[in-house]
């Protein structure tokens, strides 16, 4: 898969690349290793599409954390209590 088009929210991607350059290398060679054909599963319902073969965003997201994992990142949530 190759990156086409990019949108940066609050200047993150500027950010990556000043400050954090490994991290954003690293994020360009998952989505380059990221076989899209091998995701292309999902049969289309839709009216005009019937029967059509689309990407699957749980495959897609499945290729991503598996290999984002080989790199040694892992999700990290956080949760926020407002007390009032």
């Amino acid at each position: 898969m190759k990156i086409i088009e990019i949108y940066s929210h609050l200047n993150g991607l500027e950010f990556l690349k000043v400050h954090k350059p490994q991290l954003w290398k690293e994020i360009r060679q998952v989505i380059s290793n990221v076989d899209a054909k091998s995701c292309k599963t999902k049969v289309s319902k839709e009216k005009g599409m019937k029967g059509k073969m689309l990407y699957s965003p749980i495959g897609m997201n499945t290729n991503f954390k598996r290999l984002l994992a080989n790199n040694g990142w892992k999700e990290s949530r956080v949760f926020l209590i407002l007390f009032a």
